[in-house]
């Protein structure tokens, strides 16, 4: 009979954790991240397929046109092998790969990197049963002299239709990377404009709530997750106005004369969402201090009500109480009238309690 090893108590489970090794890691190849990869030579997108470092080393060997390299969600490794070739700083790959960054414009030597936030508006039957009215996500732009680098972060910020309406116009392509920065850019205010028209109906429609004749109780959840949303939007929007008034700045040597022109079209846009967005907001709690108030005028009113029907109570209450001591002397205990004149006495009390408290609108 074989013997069995003796083994301490508890020896097992360390050697069973002992044999839980970390697993290794396993770098993702940089092309599961590439969403497009394309070189523009004179506004027009050469033909095939290419490799990204493949592209790069065509463009700066031959001096001629730029590469667009579009990108999804980068992990660290497939950001890093991406700034290897390209020669990103690695501050710009750590906020490339984690999102939640505030909009900003950093320029390192030739090369500038444009954060903004995209947002979408989440379509719904009603603001009272909606959890989420703004959807929000990130494109990270990178643009050097003879490439431009688009990383996206969510699942509403595709870019693909920018990019073929840029290919069907090469005079604009000409110009460089500067304009694919250009037409995203346009593309993200143009998309705060349609958000904030739509959040302006769910305003309305609590504006009408609000202040309108409602007899059933009044929900103030609806303000305040709308009040929340538009905070999510002004985050998203105000801090764009600094890195738009540096590219439309004069000694910007970096975007051309032409390119700094539409910029500012765009810079107007977001001077108009901007309005809106702080209009939104200073309406919003103005509304939310007359939900509040409202609210607490329904509570006041119930209290009202509770407290006459509390006091209508009290009269038969005190009178039974009274009948119940067993007292020798009480008044109609020994005679059948007397019982009936004082039910009838009390119903009397309180009839005329409540026409007191109905006429002072209590009831």
């Amino acid at each position: 009979m074989p013997q069995i090893p003796n083994l301490r108590p508890g020896s097992r489970g360390i050697a069973a954790r002992r044999d839980r090794r970390p697993l290794p890691h396993i770098p993702v190849p940089v092309a599961r991240a590439v969403v497009d990869c394309a070189i523009y030579i004179d506004g027009v997108r050469q033909p095939g397929r290419i490799a990204y470092a493949d592209a790069f080393r065509t463009v700066r060997d031959s001096g001629e046109g730029f590469v667009w390299l579009g990108l999804h969600a980068p992990d660290d490794d497939q950001m890093t092998g991406v700034a290897e070739v390209f020669g990103l700083h690695e501050l710009v790959v750590e906020d490339a790969v984690h999102a939640h960054q505030r909009p900003k414009l950093e320029i390192y030597d030739d090369i500038q990197f444009l954060v903004l936030r995209t947002v979408k508006y989440v379509e719904h039957d009603s603001i009272e049963q909606a959890s989420e009215v703004v959807e929000t996500g990130e494109i990270m732009i990178f643009v050097g002299p003879d490439f431009v680098i688009t990383v996206r972060h969510g699942d509403h910020t595709h870019l693909s239709g920018v990019r073929h309406r840029l290919e069907e116009r090469p005079e604009r392509l000409r110009e460089g990377p500067t304009t694919v920065m250009h037409a995203i850019s346009d593309l993200v205010v143009d998309s705060y404009l349609a958000v904030s028209e739509k959040m302006e109906d769910d305003i309305l429609d609590i504006e009408r709530a609000v202040f309108g004749a409602q007899k059933n109780w009044l929900n103030i959840e609806p303000v305040y997750l709308l009040k929340r949303e538009v905070l999510e939007l002004r985050r998203a929007v105000t801090p764009l106005a600094g890195p738009l008034s540096r590219i439309t700045a004069n000694g910007n040597a970096l975007v051309p004369k032409e390119v700094r022109r539409h910029f500012r079209d765009v810079a107007d846009h977001l001077a108009t969402v901007i309005e809106h967005v702080v209009e939104y907001d200073e309406l919003l709690s103005s509304l939310l201090d007359a939900a509040a108030t409202k609210v607490s005028i329904q509570q006041n009113g119930d209290m009202r009500k509770i407290s006459a029907w509390v006091a209508i109570g009290a009269v038969p209450t005190m009178v039974a109480g009274l009948y119940g001591m067993n007292f020798e002397y009480m008044p109609g205990s020994d005679d059948r009238p007397g019982f009936f004149i004082v039910v009838v006495a009390l119903v009397l009390a309180c009839v005329g309690l409540w026409a007191v408290f109905r006429r002072h609108h209590w009831l």
